[in-house]
């Protein structure tokens, strides 16, 4: 079973930033998982909530915030001083330092209400298209999102998030070309994750935080977990 650093590593680092992917790359870590959206002005901006308030020194949403705006926040000193002035990153600067790291990375596709899922899609394969497709993995709560990626950027792997797996997940997943189920670890059985496999998926389940959770879910045949802090789990 892999381990994918959630948000970086974001027991360690602050979340969505070089910083997190630094310590994930330090932990020996070949996956992590970021959370992408839109500025006002259109950058693809690598950052989970709507607003800049949690995890940075700003205030506002980031739809409504140009990219000099983002640019000039502390995104780090919330978490500790030693992390003070680490930026917010665009989507495109993230990748190049994974690549140069060897890290993959999940994208996955944040919508939040109001926002334009296929202005984002635009701008996501805009970024991605050039990069190898093995060392990227797309993901969102939004069949639509995958939808615009499968025309998009049909090459680059999809996974479909779900909180509960859904009556209907074997269609949804065929519909929408994914390879992957990302569910949340509380809600999944056994015997649901042995139907998966069956089916010929993968199946990804978030946040694992606990080591005897990791091993359980191990047994049950997952392929990849996201972590906060993956340092009790030994593969």
């Amino acid at each position: 079973m892999k381990l994918c650093g959630h948000r970086g590593v974001a027991a360690l680092a602050p979340e969505n930033t070089h910083a997190g992917l630094r310590a994930a790359h330090a932990l020996g870590l070949t996956w992590v998982e970021i959370d992408v959206q839109l500025s006002r002005d259109d950058e693809v901006v690598v950052i989970h909530d709507k607003t800049v308030n949690r995890c940075s020194n700003g205030r506002g949403r980031v739809r409504e915030l140009e990219w000099p705006e983002l640019a000039r926040l502390d995104a780090g000193g919330w978490f500790g001083p030693e992390f003070a002035g680490e930026p917010i990153p665009r989507l495109a600067e993230y990748l190049g330092l994974a690549a140069a790291l060897g890290i993959c990375v999940n994208i996955e596709l944040k919508i939040h209400p109001g926002d334009n899922a296929g202005r984002l899609c635009r701008r996501v394969s805009e970024v991605i298209t050039p990069l190898p497709p093995e060392s990227l993995l797309l993901s969102s709560f939004k069949p639509a999102c995958l939808a615009h990626m499968q025309q998009l950027t049909p090459a680059i792997a999809r996974g479909l998030l779900v909180e509960r797996l859904p009556h209907d997940w074997h269609t949804r997943l065929l519909q929408l070309g994914c390879i992957a189920l990302h569910c949340n670890h509380k809600y999944l059985t056994q015997s649901q994750a042995k139907a998966i496999k069956a089916a010929g998926f993968l199946l990804h389940c978030y946040t694992v935080n606990e080591v005897a959770r990791m091993h359980t879910l191990a047994d049950w045949g997952v392929d990849m977990i996201f972590t906060d802090d993956p340092r009790g789990y030994k593969q």
